[in-house]
């Protein structure tokens, strides 16, 4: 039957392999395994039975087979409507965009206002005179040419008034910060996103592969009762002299056979993992200890395997081994494990029975390891005295080996960016499709969880409108969170409560929000080609702290254009206050469109090329952020414009009225003089206010 033959109350027949075609229930089957990785961004993968039924469209069946009920295809699946989300929204306006549209429109009509009021006061002389002689329809080829100049002299004032370098020095301060930012491992794929991340007030971070490393690694380890923390670098340092020669043997032995991966050389001579990240987390840790697994392999033979499975949680395997004799390695949910174990190896490499007192130690320090998000393991191993017959694997009486703790591990310098998002007024919030427990536990070693909320995703979806308005603002952890409830939560944030926010992701489930958000930030190593084209700029090396420096450059281009604004108001106001007045008083504009255009076009474009290009400082990140409703020209700008407007408008209107007597000029080529210094000194004084 074709995918497209399906219909809700249909019956599907899934094995090993196979993609789930619909969103459908579970009715029955065993040790069914699914990768929800394409929506939920969890690379773990998770049992189905009657308890969690539910199987979702796009999802692959790792293990097992089952059968089940079609509820919804097509478009109305949560693949279908994930599609659908990203067809939404990613086409609004930037807020500086949104600035700098007021701006211009606010200039434009005050240039209209005064160009028409300056022909008004030039042409009425004329006009008046006209009418009181009666000649009101009799107009010589002179009348028409004064008429003509009155209207050059409104258009030099509109020219004067409209920021001709503005559109220029945003694009040399975008494109310049997009070169620069490259240079720190991120890909700017839309022009605007560089500034837009500089006004940023919220950032809806993704957990796995931005925040922690993607990577289940071993970072806890209690063999032989001695308790360890496992680091890269000193694993076999820490951890072997405190583990005698046969534990070290066994456990090694244990690792390696007892497995679902498996370690294959690549073609730079180097181990590559292969397998589930569980099970290339123990093969890393074993292999840190020098083990060797192909030396480990053969030295035993493998007579049976018990898969893990949801129902009796652990993994066993019965090896023969090389002098004769049979043992039974087994690994799995560490309370089932520790029940089954009557032995254990001390620290000094001995077998002594496992007594009570012992027991709860073990088990505290299990409970230890998951109160820090640690999915914990247990290893045992029994050695079968009378043989084994291919009957079932034993149950009880296992030596305990040891305890391992797993994570994915926070980023280094993770903790330290967000404090600096912190500090800059930026909030950050984390999203992921993994458990409450484990978010709450990064997002507390991260920084993010302080005294906000940490809640599910089921939970979130059942909030009214109203219930939202008070809960968004305190969330810090959204968990157990669909494509759909990121979308939901960033189209809130940006609608109802105005913020600018950015949003980071990695997989296909995270398309939806990276296009609703102001700016998307895509990983270019773990990210799928769904997730970067959709974002707007890509994080090339998938961490936290380029994200920071993304917005540090950001804060730079919107400061950069700001002191680009200031230095091109007042360059104008200056030119209309001088054209206007001069019109007014003498009928004449000292400044003509062509000087005014060379100011624009030629000294502001080299304006624009110092003031657009400065780098950023730490300072920057010490600021509260723009956002959406904040002045783009603030007080402190204003103050700058209006001071040195005031100080070069009476310079020059200074020269105007007492030129010809200060340089001692007479006769007819004294006002093209007097008007050429005064162009010089307007030129002069720009400079000035650009270096101030």
């Amino acid at each position: 039957m074709l995918i497209d033959d399906l219909l809700p109350g249909d019956v599907v027949h899934l094995a090993v392999g196979d993609q789930v075609p619909a969103d459908g229930l579970f009715i029955s089957g065993f040790s069914v395994l699914v990768d929800e990785s394409s929506l939920t961004g969890e690379s773990e993968p998770v049992d189905v039975n009657e308890g969690k039924p539910f199987l979702l469209s796009g999802t692959k069946v790792l293990d097992g087979s089952c059968q089940m009920l079609v509820t919804a295809v097509g478009m109305r699946t949560q693949w279908g409507k994930l599609m659908a989300a990203l067809t939404e929204g990613g086409n609004d306006e930037t807020p500086l965009q949104v600035k700098l549209n007021g701006v211009a429109n606010i200039i434009g009509k005050i240039g209209l206002f005064f160009a028409v009021l300056t022909f008004i006061v030039l042409s009425q002389g004329l006009i008046g005179q006209k009418y009181h002689e009666g000649l009101l329809l009799s107009w010589s080829g002179d009348d028409v040419l004064e008429i003509l100049n009155h209207f050059a002299v409104a258009v030099t004032i509109v020219v004067v008034a409209v920021p001709e370098g503005l559109p220029l020095a945003v694009t040399l301060s975008l494109a310049y910060a997009m070169k620069k930012m490259m240079n720190d491992k991120a890909l700017v794929r839309q022009l605007a996103a560089c500034e837009t991340m500089g006004s940023s007030t919220v950032i809806c971070s993704d957990k796995t592969g931005t925040l922690t490393t993607n990577r289940m690694t071993v970072v806890k380890a209690c063999i032989c009762g001695n308790t360890v923390e496992v680091n890269d670098l000193l694993i076999p340092s820490s951890l072997s002299p405190k583990i005698p020669g046969i534990a070290a043997q066994t456990l090694l032995e244990s690792i390696f056979n007892n497995t679902g991966g498996e370690v294959v050389i690549n073609q730079d001579g180097k181990p590559d993992i292969l397998g589930t990240p569980t099970e290339a987390a123990l093969l890393e840790f074993a292999l840190s200890l020098d083990g060797k697994y192909k030396q480990k392999r053969q030295e035993t033979k493998i007579v049976k395997v018990e898969p893990f499975n949801s129902t009796k949680k652990r993994m066993s395997v019965i090896l023969e081994l090389p002098g004769g004799g049979y043992r039974a390695h087994c690994k799995g949910a560490s309370e089932i494990v520790l029940a089954a174990c009557d032995k254990f190896i001390d620290d000094r490499g001995s077998i002594v029975p496992l007594d009570r007192k012992t027991a709860d130690k073990f088990n505290g320090i299990i409970e230890t390891f998951s109160s820090e998000a640690l999915r914990t393991l247990c290893l045992a191993y029994k050695a079968l005295e009378h043989g084994f017959n291919h009957e079932e694997i034993p149950l009880q009486g296992y030596t305990f080996i040891g305890i391992v703790g797993i994570k994915d591990p926070v980023r280094p310098g993770v903790r330290e960016s967000v404090a600096s998002c912190r500090s800059a007024g930026i909030a950050v919030k984390m999203v992921t499709g993994d458990n409450i427990n484990t978010a709450r536990a990064i997002a507390r070693e991260c920084g993010i969880l302080t005294d906000g909320l940490a809640i599910e995703g089921a939970e979130f979806r059942e909030k009214t409108p109203k219930e939202l308005l008070e809960l968004i603002p305190k969330i810090q952890v959204l968990a157990r969170s669909s494509p759909l409830d990121k979308h939901t939560l960033v189209k809130h944030l940006r609608t109802t409560f105005n913020e600018v926010v950015a949003v980071t992701g990695d997989g296909t489930n995270d398309a939806p929000a990276l296009r609703e958000a102001d700016i998307g930030l895509a990983m270019g190593i773990a990210g799928t080609e769904v997730a970067k084209e959709s974002a707007d700029v890509v994080i090339l090396d998938d961490n936290f702290s380029t994200i920071v420096t993304v917005a540090k450059w950001g804060r730079s281009v919107y400061v950069n254009i700001q002191k680009f604004v200031q230095f091109q108001l007042t360059v104008n106001v200056v030119a209309l206050l001088v054209n206007f007045s001069s019109a007014c008083f003498t009928g004449d504009a000292p400044l003509t469109a062509v000087q005014l255009l060379w100011v624009n076009m030629i000294m502001d474009t080299l304006g624009a090329l110092a003031l657009a290009t400065e780098p950023p400082n730490d300072n920057l990140m010490k600021k509260a952020p723009v956002g959406r409703t904040g002045k783009f020209i603030t007080n402190v700008m204003w103050r700058n414009i209006l001071g040195q407007s005031l100080y070069q408008f009476t310079v020059i209107w200074y020269l105007q009225t007492q030129g010809r007597y200060i340089f001692g000029l007479e006769g007819s080529q004294s006002d093209i003089v007097v008007n050429t210094i005064i162009f010089n000194t307007f030129v002069f004084c720009q400079r000035k206010a650009k270096i101030a």
